[in-house]
């Protein structure tokens, strides 16, 4: 009994006492960002008939199928162009500030927002990789994925370190943000906006009135047990929502590969033949020829990828088997990008898959790109230019000039001592 107790004190220390995967989690949110500011940048001369006023699923069709399914697009307050130019560019800035990991958890109920607005508003627009993107960024509200990696981070580091040397550091921008996003939200529901889905502007409120109760706990309270208070919650916040995520991740490849088995031309092994003689998945007809050349590749590739997608979820319990399952997964979705031509929707699962990825390895990856950055600098800066050896009067090198030279340092071992 005295062991079982331990062990559930232990578990509920665990999670209480820190964000767990916060490295998973960054990366998360970097994957996620990119993904979809990279889909905004590449769709920005299609996004009239994509989201816009020149889309076949016109205004009217999308009011009418909001009002019936309740969902959630800032995108039908307005039919107005300045409107939609306006939420489109609002789109790729959230996105942009997400992946730098500016005002993480503000930015993430902004960025959820953006790519529910979008997608609402044409439903029938993008591919599976839209559903991934849609639900992982309503759970990325719930994480603390700003903690590495990010420009929180770093403002947070530097807070510290002025601290300790008795400075300063008010923070101006944030309230700004608070209040300006709060009459957003307030305009909002005023004008009944927001009548329509509740769960969405709810947990936008949440997350505001979290945001404010986090400030007056750290500026005002007179004892640190509020802030303590409030840490204990996001952290069973963030890891409950870790749980959903990988939870999801598991469900999606489960059901996919279950949903395969029965299938008839899986069961045969030629399912993969069909979609690369597709011409709308085929942007590199070449590759696609070189791939189902050989009718044993084909079938090695299909019964390759049902057995791993349905073998998945079960192989969490073992860390070798599941980072080599890991490993091909993202290797398949790199290669249903280029030869598929679904970037966005690999990038999505790749980024839905990272949460599996082993802590060690991710450390080892941030420490590569830190070097890799500070090479750049030096690169751009150009090297210090070499600084001529000293050489004494005698022409010997090394030290400054021999003992008995007017205001010479001492010389110990061609070290020079301290002057007095």
């Amino acid at each position: 009994m005295n062991r079982l107790t331990l062990a559930v004190s232990r578990a509920i220390a665990r999670v209480t006492d820190s964000a767990l995967g916060p490295y998973q989690t960054a990366v998360l949110r970097i994957g996620l960002g990119l993904t979809w500011l990279l889909f905004l940048l590449r769709e920005y001369p299609h996004r009239q008939e994509l989201y816009g006023p020149d889309s076949p699923w016109s205004w009217d069709l999308a009011a009418q199928l909001v009002g019936s399914n309740d969902a959630f697009t800032v995108l039908l307050w307005s039919d107005s162009q300045v409107w939609f130019e306006a939420v489109y560019a609002l789109a790729v800035l959230f996105s942009l500030l997400l992946l730098l990991g500016w005002r993480t958890r503000t930015m993430a109920a902004l960025f959820m927002a953006g790519v529910l607005t979008l997608q609402n508003r044409s439903v029938f627009m993008g591919d599976g990789g839209d559903n991934v993107l849609h639900i992982m960024a309503v759970y990325l509200v719930f994480t603390r994925c700003g903690q590495v990696w990010s420009l929180d981070a770093r403002r947070a580091r530097r807070g510290e370190e002025a601290r300790a040397r008795g400075e300063r550091t008010p923070d101006r921008v944030g309230p700004a943000l608070w209040l300006v996003l709060g009459l957003v939200l307030l305009l909002g529901s005023l004008a009944g906006r927001t009548d329509g889905d509740w769960f969405i502007p709810a947990l936008l409120w949440a997350v505001w009135l979290g945001q404010a109760v986090w400030w007056l706990a750290g500026r005002l309270a007179r004892t640190d047990q509020p802030r303590i208070l409030l840490d204990v919650v996001a952290n069973v916040v963030h890891n409950g929502a870790l749980l959903v995520i990988m939870a999801e991740a598991c469900l999606i490849y489960a059901t996919a590969g279950w949903y395969k088995v029965q299938g008839s031309r899986w069961q045969d092994g030629t399912a993969v033949h069909y979609p690369l003689n597709l011409e709308y998945f085929s942007p590199w007809p070449s590759l696609a020829e070189l791939f189902t050349a050989s009718g044993a590749l084909v079938m090695l590739v299909t019964y390759v990828t049902v057995v791993v997608q349905v073998a998945f979820p079960f192989t969490l319990f073992n860390r070798r088997v599941k980072n080599v399952l890991l490993t091909f997964m993202i290797l398949e979705h790199t290669v249903i990008a280029v030869v598929l031509g679904l970037p966005f929707f690999s990038l999505a699962m790749i980024a839905a898959d990272a949460v599996f990825l082993p802590t060690s390895f991710l450390r080892r990856v941030g420490r590569l790109a830190v070097r890799a950055r500070d090479r750049l600098r030096q690169g751009g800066h150009g090297t210090a230019a070499a600084v001529p050896q000293q050489r004494r009067p005698d022409g010997a090198p090394g030290g400054p000039p021999a003992a008995g030279t007017a205001g010479a340092a001492p010389v110990t071992d061609k070290v020079p001592g301290p002057r007095t």
